[in-house]
């Protein structure tokens, strides 16, 4: 009997916990956002993720009991990962237009800035006006391209696009361009914090709102959610002390602008960058090792189809641009399929198949650098063909592809850079998001690539070495 009330109890409770969960589990969302867009985001020091749009997105989740894993992307790419369903939000100071409002809901406004227009420091240029048939620099996708562009046929502008804003800036303060167009707090955090010599002219034009998006029709919740959260921030104070904590009068600037003073602020960092760098590209080789030697040896069988399939395969990769294929496999197959990749499975998937191509042509000629005679005379003196290839041809081609594949590795060690337009955050990238906070390109440059090319150095005299070289 009390076996059975144990039973009786134990279904009981099964049944009251499946029905009536004492604790809603807490959603879980993925956010996308800007790279490189100081004050609303950017990379501290330490490597996190701060800013506007960061400090107000997780005063939000906590007011709101939900988590969340932060995608930066760079603004046009997150644009993209959230009409592909890769992301199911997106916060990256972006404006609320007509265009965008077709295609994403927007939360309600959490800032209102307006455009302005931003020329060098020693510039004679004082107004709008003084731009006709000038050159301006604008960051690709935002509000500030489309009033560019908007504005181009009037005063003849010549408008330049770039991806990130540390770029603009530095192409107006070469002279390549004369004027760059932006929301008017980041340029003047930018000035502030990088010290730039830039000086805002004209009025604001445009005064625009911004908001949190997520794709039209999806995630209600999470919408309703952020307002609810926002609401609650602006009444209790918080929300003001967010924006006074980054464009405040006592915001604080950045410190280390010198090139060790980068170094040695930026330097773990980095070297996470250099990390991920290299483990990409020994993965991405490794994969493509296996299927290119795979493709070159069918492209030396006699039979047509066979090495006709890895041609038509070879030729297409080394055809299709590396950038169209990682974005293609990023963001095109998911908003085909509805599967998701991250950014470090669709890169190395990107490097694999790309590398493939060229490992199969290594193969390729690496067996036919053998003389035929010793296929003939193995065959002749009654060895099959797989064995022959397994004991001779292949032993002797082996020694001969090796420093090839090594260059191959070298080849996809700098091509990982490309990558970081589906936002790996490898050694290219790092050193983008570190310019973002410090608007010290040189430097930064300078830096990153002294180390690519300690490491390329290091595996180009390996190569040699295994070439016989001194």
């Amino acid at each position: 009997m009390k076996d059975m009330i144990k039973r009786l109890m134990l279904v009981l409770v099964v049944f009251l916990g499946l029905q009536v969960p004492s604790v809603k589990a807490a959603e879980h969302y993925v956010i996308a956002t800007d790279t490189t867009f100081a004050p609303f985001e950017f990379q501290d020091s330490s490597g996190n993720y701060v800013g506007i749009d960061m400090d107000l997105l997780a005063a939000i989740a906590e007011a709101e009991g939900f988590t969340y894993e932060i995608k930066p992307l760079g603004f046009a790419a997150a644009v993209q990962a959230l009409e592909s369903d890769q992301v199911d939000g997106a916060i990256a100071g972006m404006t609320i237009t007509d265009a965008r409002k077709a295609s994403f809901d927007f939360s309600d406004n959490y800032y209102e800035s307006g455009l302005q227009f931003a020329v060098a420091a020693d510039s004679k240029i004082t107004d709008l006006e003084g731009l006709r048939g000038k050159k301006i620099a604008v960051k690709t996708g935002t509000a500030g391209a489309d009033l560019a562009n908007k504005l181009k046929d009037d005063y003849n502008f010549t408008v330049v696009t770039f991806k990130d804003s540390a770029n603009m800036y530095e192409d107006v303060l070469t002279g390549n361009s004369d004027a760059t167009i932006e929301d008017a707090p980041v340029i003047a955090y930018a000035i502030k914090n990088g010290n730039l010599r830039l000086k805002l002219i004209g009025e604001k034009l445009e005064t625009s709102q911004t908001g949190f998006a997520v794709k039209k029709g999806k995630n209600a919740e999470l919408l309703a959610a952020f307002n609810r959260g926002l609401a609650s921030l602006k009444s209790s104070g918080k929300y003001q002390s967010i924006l006074d904590k980054y464009i405040g009068e006592d915001a604080e600037a950045s410190a280390q602008n010198s090139f060790f003073g980068q170094l040695a602020e930026n330097g773990p960092a980095l070297l996470s960058g250099l990390g991920t760098t290299l483990w990409i590209a020994l993965i991405s080789v490794a994969l493509a090792l296996i299927l290119g030697i795979i493709l070159g040896l069918l492209r030396v069988q006699a039979n047509p189809w066979l090495s006709g399939i890895a041609a038509v395969y070879v030729d297409l990769m080394r055809g299709v641009p590396l950038i169209v294929l990682s974005f293609f496999i990023y963001f095109g197959i998911p908003q085909m399929t509805g599967v998701r990749f991250s950014s470090a499975v669709a890169g190395i998937t990107t490097l694999s198949l790309n590398a493939a191509a060229y490992v199969a042509e290594i193969v390729r000629g690496g067996i036919q650098a053998i003389d035929k005679g010793q296929m003939e005379a193995s065959r002749s003196l009654g060895l099959s063909y797989g064995k022959t290839m397994q004991k001779i041809i292949l032993p002797q081609a082996i020694k001969l592809m090796i420093p090839s594949f090594i260059n191959q590795f070298v080849i996809t060690l700098k091509d990982t850079s490309i990558l970081s337009v589906i936002g790996l955050v490898e050694l290219t990238q790092t050193g983008s998001v570190i310019i973002a906070r410090t608007y010290q390109s040189g430097s930064m440059w300078l830096i990153v690539g002294l180390m690519y090319l300690i490491v390329i150095t290091a595996l180009t005299r390996l190569s040699k070495r295994l070439e016989g070289g001194k």
